[in-house]
């Protein structure tokens, strides 16, 4: 088959689209995908450059969402046949563990993602267990059926965005939500979510385009975080009371004034850190004004099944960026990595 592969850790040049065998199912509980589309996701670029506690064997193959046909299926898969047209959920569990029995796949001793430790999505098959599948929901109409480029660009980031303000913050309706960098997939995702929740949707933005776009959304108020204090104003904007949620993955550059800008009783939840993750917290600050600190990864199966329910009636549709084939997928990357990128990044396949 077909497929972006990717020769050593490093930097683009290490990519190349060339040939490579194609998968086999590895147990009678999996599923062989023709793709038709495949999503990009920050963790293809730090994948590349190399994961500290992750070996991989090469050429490796990034990628960790997309969409496609099922072209094969082992002999005890139920909910899925040949020819129908599906997307996944790219965190794959052991099944078996306490944490896997219990329903929290995502804590699973052995979870592993696509494209990150195991073969991804930018290649033209792909064997995937029966548990991760979904049938492509049909939205009712008048609305257009989801096309392979919007089933590509779902899953992670709106499964880690769900699994950050529903399940481990509880986000109420009314309540007020900071979000950082809406250009980026997670946050853009996080301020639909909240939207559809009912809360109070503060995002901010390095980019006064990125703020207008995030206010056709239906942001209710937008900062940019370049030129402006972003907790001072968002006290201001809360009569001094704060946040009562801060959506982070900036890390570093943003922790302090995630924390300045969280009310008492606050909670700040966390899927990453992009520009790093050693983060210094005054435990007195901590513990007076009792806030909650989580972090979140990925979410379940039950979350997934809720979310692609959501998308079927309509909702969470994503935001596309850009398409790309796959024999310029290397191009695609070097696009994530743009500071005008507002939505996903998608490789047809």
């Amino acid at each position: 088959m077909k497929a972006l592969l990717m020769r050593a850790h490093g930097d683009l040049s290490t990519l190349a689209v060339g040939e490579t065998p194609s998968p086999t199912l590895p147990d009678s509980r999996h599923a062989l995908v023709r793709l038709k589309a495949a999503a990009l996701n920050h963790l293809d670029l730090w994948t590349l450059a190399g994961v500290p506690g992750i070996s991989l064997k090469f050429p490796h193959i990034l990628g960790g969402d997309g969409a496609g046909i099922v072209e094969e299926v082992g002999s005890d898969v139920r909910s899925v046949k040949p020819g129908d047209c599906v997307m996944f959920n790219p965190g794959i569990s052991c099944y078996r563990c306490e944490y896997c029995l219990a329903g929290d796949h995502s804590l699973c001793v052995d979870y592993r993602l696509l494209g990150e430790h195991v073969p991804g999505t930018l290649a033209e098959f792909i064997a995937i267990p029966e548990p991760n599948l979904a049938l492509i929901p049909r939205p009712p109409a008048p609305q257009p059926e989801i096309s392979w480029t919007e089933a590509a660009a779902f899953s992670l980031v709106t499964l880690t965005a769900w699994r950050m303000l529903v399940t481990r913050a509880r986000l109420r309706p009314g309540e007020v939500v900071l979000i950082w960098g809406v250009g980026g997939g997670v946050s853009l995702v996080a301020l639909k979510i909240a939207k559809l929740i009912g809360a109070f949707a503060i995002v901010t933005s390095g980019s006064d385009d990125k703020l207008a776009k995030a206010r056709e959304i239906g942001a209710d108020v937008t900062l940019n975080h370049a030129t402006g204090d972003v907790a001072k104003e968002v006290r201001q904007l809360t009569n001094r009371r704060g946040a009562d949620v801060v959506v982070e993955n900036v890390g570093e550059a943003t922790w302090e004034q995630s924390l300045r800008a969280l009310g008492r009783g606050g909670r700040v939840v966390t899927c990453g850190g992009t520009t790093g993750h050693n983060l210094i917290t005054d435990v007195r600050r901590l513990f007076w004004h009792q806030w909650t600190i989580m972090g979140s990864t990925m979410g379940n199966h039950l979350e997934y099944q809720e979310i692609v329910r959501l998308l079927g009636q309509g909702e969470l549709r994503p935001t596309v960026h850009a398409t790309f084939p796959l024999e310029r997928a290397a191009a695609a990357l070097e696009e994530l990595k743009s500071a005008h990128r507002f939505g996903k990044i998608v490789v047809q396949i």
